[in-house]
């Protein structure tokens, strides 16, 4: 029996909500399925903390959480607490970097049943590799003088080693999916990141003559999202591009509640970090309605991590049923509670694996 360690930071707002549900799930997928079983170590690391100590974690937070194989965050953030900027770059950049999560990846799925704004999602399947640890969001850069003269520069920056990691990444996964590479960039624009970036991209789909690959200025790329999403399998991006493709991908779901992420470490040498994208939505904390699927979609991406694929793919059909079946939270147009949606899934999820 394969025993895994798991830091649990359930964050601020709903996450205090559905982490739980989607423990309670995990729970279940590891008793239908045999094999492992999950034991969860539970931080109270969010705003209040940072309220009360001044910072977001302990000074030892990154050793703590280095022990664990992986971490599963709810949602960070109370701007009415902490500016937004804080809880970011102290606490989920911070593992980010520290723990070399190099990968970020976001799918973005369309679900029978699900009112997705576009008016022919034509089953789109798709997901966003995030370079994850340099790019846009370095911190290279700085501010001088004041007044009308006053000058902000901020520089990108893109690394031969990180963005072939990105793209060997990308092309691994896809190989697992529709053997298909798209790269965003915007080479006619940016004069030296975009177009190495393309040559990187151009060297590395030489060792995989067997996936097709496009490349698409991030203006296009963006419209393609929207206009034709189910051309796309598997995109690769830089920090920034990435980030905003991941979000759009969110927003043609239907709902930012069921949006999952992952942070990977690839060298082993630190835990990868779990989190659902749709934020701590104060407005309906408390209030037992916070969509679960996120953190449970984010959990079956934990599953693919620890190797237990079959078992994932079951908790994706199983959350694919409920939510044809319209037994969902109000933001997808149901009545069901954050509790209730969770149970079906534990439920149906038992039913598949009979």
């Amino acid at each position: 029996m394969r025993k895994i360690q798991l830091a649990v930071v359930p964050g601020d707002g709903v996450g205090k909500e559905v982490v739980p549900a989607a423990i309670d799930v995990l729970h279940t997928v590891a008793e239908v399925h045999g094999g492992f079983q999950f034991e969860f170590t539970e931080f109270p690391w969010n705003s209040d903390y940072y309220v009360e100590h001044g910072k977001m974690m302990p000074d030892d937070g990154i050793n703590i959480l280095s022990a664990y194989e992986g971490v599963f965050l709810g949602s960070i953030g109370n701007a009415k607490l902490v500016p937004d900027r804080v809880s970011t770059w102290d606490f989920i950049i911070k593992i980010r970097r520290e723990f070399e999560q190099s990968i970020n990846l976001r799918p973005a799925k369309y679900f029978k049943g699900l009112k997705s704004p576009l008016v022919n999602p034509r089953d789109f399947d798709l997901v966003v590799v995030r370079e994850n640890s340099e790019g846009e969001y370095s911190q290279v850069g700085g501010r001088i003088y004041k007044g009308e003269d006053e000058l902000a520069i901020q520089n990108a920056i893109f690394s031969r080693k990180g963005s072939e990691r990105a793209m060997r990444f990308a092309f691994e996964l896809a190989r697992k999916r529709r053997n298909h590479v798209t790269s965003a960039t915007k080479s006619n624009g940016i004069f030296h990141s975009m177009p190495f970036w393309d040559e990187v991209f151009d060297e590395v789909k030489k060792d995989y003559q067997d996936v097709d690959t496009a490349a698409y200025h991030i203006d296009a790329l963006t419209a393609y999202f929207v206009t034709r999403p189910e051309t796309l399998d598997v995109v690769v991006a830089s920090n920034l591009f990435g980030d905003i493709l991941s979000d759009l991908g969110g927003a043609i779901l239907g709902s930012i509640g069921i949006a999952p992420a992952a942070n990977i470490n690839l060298n082993g040498k630190y835990p990868s970090m779990f989190e659902p994208v749709h934020g701590s939505a104060p407005d309906i904390y408390g209030k037992g309605i916070a969509n679960p699927i996120g953190q449970i979609w984010t959990a079956k991406m934990m599953l693919d991590q620890f190797g237990f694929e079959d078992a994932g793919s079951l908790l994706l059909d199983s959350i694919g049923d409920v939510i044809e079946s319209g037994f969902v939270t109000p933001d997808l147009g149901g009545k069901a509670s954050t509790t209730e949606v969770a149970e079906e899934i534990a439920r149906i999820f038992k039913e598949k694996a009979k």
